[in-house]
């Protein structure tokens, strides 16, 4: 009996080093990260979210040189979620109904590097299952014309200021161009 409980004990453990306090992170750039980060912290499963710039060749950009695209940071969300409640292959399906995946470095109004559609994967399998899901649309013909969505490793990811942090719910009016498009879902 006592063997079984260090077991146990010990599989406990690794499982919470895999799953980061059971927890998960991925970084995602669908454009404006105000109306990324809108509605995946709306999102069940999702427990935090903030809004920065990965990608760049600058450390520590702010949102005067990455709006000028010549960072190479996007501007993205970081998005943190309980895999016991929404799975990764879900996350990304999401993300791929809010956001026109389909654009190159553009979402509607807003033109730009800094604009583009990027999985920021933080693991082997995010990157797979993001892989199958960009597949999956494909296969299925959900988008009119081919997925550009990068699918890149995460690499160092910059907080924004807080001035835009949850920009939408402390301005409800302010500009968005993300909601969810039922003819996407799949």
């Amino acid at each position: 009996m006592l063997f079984f409980n260090l077991t146990f004990i010990n599989k406990t453990a690794l499982s919470a080093d895999v799953h980061n306090s059971k927890h998960q992170t991925v970084i995602l750039a669908g454009g404006c990260f105000w109306g990324v980060e809108n509605l995946f912290s709306k999102l069940e499963g999702v427990s935090e979210t903030q809004v920065g710039y990965t990608g760049g060749t600058i450390d520590n950009p702010n949102y005067e040189i990455v709006k000028t695209g010549l960072s190479g940071h996007a501007e993205s969300v970081k998005i943190i979620f309980d895999p016991q409640k929404i799975s990764f292959e879900k996350i990304i399906k999401y993300f791929f109904t809010i956001h026109d995946p389909t654009q190159l470095n553009r979402q509607q109004n807003d033109i730009g590097s800094q604009y583009a559609s990027i999985i920021f994967y933080t693991s082997d399998l995010q990157k797979e299952i993001a892989q199958q899901v960009i597949l999956e649309a494909s296969n299925k013909k959900i988008f009119a014309k081919p997925i550009v969505t990068q699918i890149v490793k995460a690499s160092k990811f910059y907080r924004a200021e807080d001035y835009h942090q949850k920009y939408l719910q402390k301005n409800p009016n302010g500009y968005n161009c993300h909601y969810q498009r039922q003819e996407w879902i799949f």
